[in-house]
């Protein structure tokens, strides 16, 4: 399923607009990227949590030159699935 097709499942079962539809979806995305951006967690119980994790410098090699290099430490977003989703998927 892609954003279009989310829009459109969520107006769908809303009785919305999709262009209402697009608003909240959109609305829950930039959330949640403002959220993590300032280092802090989203969780949805029983969906999941996203949080950001450091990722250190480390050594790294240029597959085509087989050159070492060093890979900048960065911030990255991770999400991990609660039990509920997780359940769900398993059945």
């Amino acid at each position: 399923m892609n954003k279009a097709e989310l829009i459109s499942v969520v107006a769908a079962k809303n009785g919305i607009s999709k262009k209402d539809a697009d608003k909240l979806v959109n609305s829950v995305f930039d959330t949640i990227t403002e959220t993590l951006v300032k280092g802090e967690k989203v969780q949805l119980v029983g969906f999941g949590y996203f949080e950001t994790k450091e990722r250190s410098a480390h050594i790294g090699r240029n597959p085509s030159t087989k050159e070492e290099m060093t890979i900048p430490a960065t911030r990255v977003a991770t999400f991990k699935t609660g039990k509920v989703l997780r359940d769900a998927v398993a059945k």
